[in-house]
């Protein structure tokens, strides 16, 4: 896919939000993600760390999102919300495996591969495809949806549930056949 060929980002459609910081240790802005976040290699959620939100938030919402998928809509990597107001950082691995240092409370809902977690980068061969890391400042405690909802579902409640919004973009391209 060339840059004038890419689909547009997720945030393009939506209402203009302010907006605030996020990191990542491991994810550089415009870098290629680490094999960690590859769904064949380590399939591990980022590390994200965010702050500037507004006063007001109640809750967060994670999502990971890649608009090149050759589907029409994208894919859903990951959908995580209601994590606490308290909660500025999640460690590598909150979103997969054991979910260690995800908070109580946290609610995830289905990816496109069909779990309820993190599923890392797979882009078809010989694509590069961006992986928007997406975290909400949420004006509520609960967004609404539970864990069965789909990440249709969930993105129609942060629509109007979003006070703030940031992203950090990482990039993969799916390795070539031997």
């Amino acid at each position: 896919m060339t840059e004038s060929t890419k689909a547009p980002l997720p945030h393009d459609f939506h209402p203009q939000v302010p907006s605030f910081t996020v990191v990542s240790d491991d994810i550089a802005p415009g870098s290629v993600l680490k094999d960690a976040q590859v769904h064949a290699e380590g399939n591990i959620s980022p590390q994200l760390r965010w702050e500037g939100f507004p006063a007001e938030t109640k809750s967060f919402a994670v999502t990971c999102f890649d608009p090149d998928a050759p589907t029409g809509s994208g894919f859903w990597h990951w959908v995580l919300f209601d994590l606490p107001a308290s909660v500025t950082e999640l460690p590598a691995g909150a979103g997969s495996g054991p979910f260690a240092g995800l908070p109580d409370g946290a609610v995830h809902a289905r990816n496109d591969y069909g779990s309820k977690d993190f599923g890392g980068a797979a882009p078809p061969a010989g694509e590069n495809h961006r992986y928007v890391f997406t975290v909400y400042a949420v004006d509520s405690e609960k967004l609404g949806p539970d864990a069965d909802a789909s990440p249709a579902v969930v993105g129609f409640n942060l629509r109007f549930h979003t006070l703030a919004r940031a992203s950090v973009i990482g990039e993969y391209e799916g390795p070539l056949a031997h």
